[in-house]
């Protein structure tokens, strides 16, 4: 099983800095040309799933690895508090709406997994909930995966709890971060080993496996996070429709 307490949070000392940001920059290039490829093919569809604690990066990493990226076909979805109407509904009710359609990238900043996490944690839910909850939401990946051949890649933000607390104070601290600052992370952070637990049971009970992505150097989460979808990207039969001539030159011709 899974121990989270046994995987670093930083990188390896092999790996240098400049390195790695000279070949996230090349990853995010490849990610934006094969995003184009994957728009204008409409064959497949991508759920990309960021889950972490606060203050892990989640939203530099959305920032920093698809910058490349068409606006037209990708798009960032935020999972808050459910609204009124959305708890009147199964959990996943407000989650499939916000699923790829064909030939697009989804990005999750959190996901159908705080069902399961933030509920836990606080005990609203017991443990046959989260067992049943679970068992929803591998269903569910398999539905979007075998049914609409949406490719899923799921990040947990492997953030230390030293680090996270550098990183709420510099909210506080940076004037230019303070936008950013919520007490209720002060509150949330208080539950730390509880959290370290439902992550262990989400990342060694879901079918669709995780990318444990140390994150408390930002440049090598962001290596992780674009290697690892320009690699996935590199291998779909991703081609442009009417790559070949197809008759093209000389309907050409023809209006010349």
């Amino acid at each position: 099983m899974l121990q989270l307490n046994r995987i670093p949070t930083t990188p390896p000392d092999e790996l240098s800095r400049k390195d790695a940001e000279k070949a996230t920059k090349a990853y995010a290039k490849k990610i934006g040309e094969l995003h184009y490829r994957l728009l204008a093919q409409k064959k497949y569809n991508l759920l990309v799933i960021f889950q972490g604690m606060d203050a892990s990066g989640k939203d530099g990493a959305v920032k920093n690895v698809f910058r490349y990226c068409t606006h037209n076909g990708i798009r960032v979805y935020s999972f808050k508090k459910p609204t009124d109407e959305e708890f009147d509904h199964d959990f996943l009710w407000r989650v499939h709406k916000q699923v790829p359609r064909k030939g697009e990238i989804v990005i999750f900043n959190r996901s159908q997994y705080e069902d399961i996490l933030i509920q836990w944690v606080h005990g609203w839910i017991d443990d046959p909930k989260r067992e049943e909850r679970m068992t929803a939401i591998n269903n569910f990946e398999s539905l979007l995966a075998q049914d609409n051949q949406t490719i899923i890649l799921k990040f947990y933000l492997h953030l230390s709890k030293d680090e996270q607390k550098t990183q709420l104070i510099q909210r506080i601290e940076d004037p230019t971060k303070r936008w950013k600052h919520n007490d209720n992370d002060w509150n949330e952070r208080e539950h730390w080993d509880k959290y370290m637990e439902a992550y262990e049971y989400i990342l060694n009970h879901s079918h669709i496996p995780w990318h444990i992505t140390p994150v408390d150097k930002r440049w090598y989460r962001d290596y992780l996070v674009a290697k690892t979808l320009a690699e996935k990207l590199e291998n779909l039969d991703l081609t442009l429709p009417f790559e070949a001539d197809d008759g093209f030159a000389s309907k050409l011709t023809q209006l010349q």
